[in-house]
């Protein structure tokens, strides 16, 4: 086997990365580097893309232990069962959503500058599908008219502390959410 001698310069943190991996695995720097090139030119494309990032945030966020990965068809059957025999919410359930929305809007407060942030947080979050129309304005899609009740509902709640305020114009599945102007 044929080998070329590379040089590489390392940074504070790309030399700390490689101490660490050679205390974690008892391979050899060389090894590791070798291991680590082959890795990225294999995911290449997930390290360099919008989509790498997302799933970074993603893997964040469910390794926090705070969310969880809930199959959509769960999702349906749990907002399906949550409404009376007029298809009106149930109001406990409302109660205990609106407690969990108003816990969320002091979070996000401080945490979200614009709308756009917020409405991509839970577009990664898998509740919904963003495109931006103008400025101030975002085309929301959700997967059924029950979760665009639910998300609406808490978008409007948690979304109250924020430095904007919002309108939302109502659709079947969709919703327009405009930035009110300041």
């Amino acid at each position: 086997m044929a080998s070329d001698r590379v040089t590489v310069s390392l940074d504070d943190d790309a030399r700390e990365a490689l101490s660490d991996l050679t205390d974690r695995t008892d391979a050899g720097r060389s090894e590791i580097v070798r291991r680590a090139l082959t890795f990225y030119a294999a995911n290449y494309t997930a390290a360099t893309t919008e989509a790498g990032t997302r799933l970074g945030e993603y893997h964040s966020m469910l390794s926090g232990g705070e969310h969880v990965l809930l199959d959509v068809d769960f999702l349906h059957c749990f907002l399906d069962h949550v409404t009376d025999e007029s298809g009106d919410p149930d109001p406990s359930f409302l109660e205990s959503a609106d407690q969990v929305s108003d816990y969320h809007a002091r979070e996000y407060d401080g945490e979200f500058e614009s709308l756009e942030e917020v409405l991509e947080w839970l577009s990664l979050c898998g509740f919904l599908s963003v495109r931006r129309s103008d400025e101030d304005r975002y085309h929301v899609v959700f997967p059924s008219e029950h979760i665009r009740w639910f998300m609406t509902r808490f978008i409007e709640r948690s979304c109250r502390d924020l430095p904007f305020e919002i309108d939302i114009e109502e659709g079947l599945t969709k919703v327009l959410i405009t930035k009110n102007p300041e």
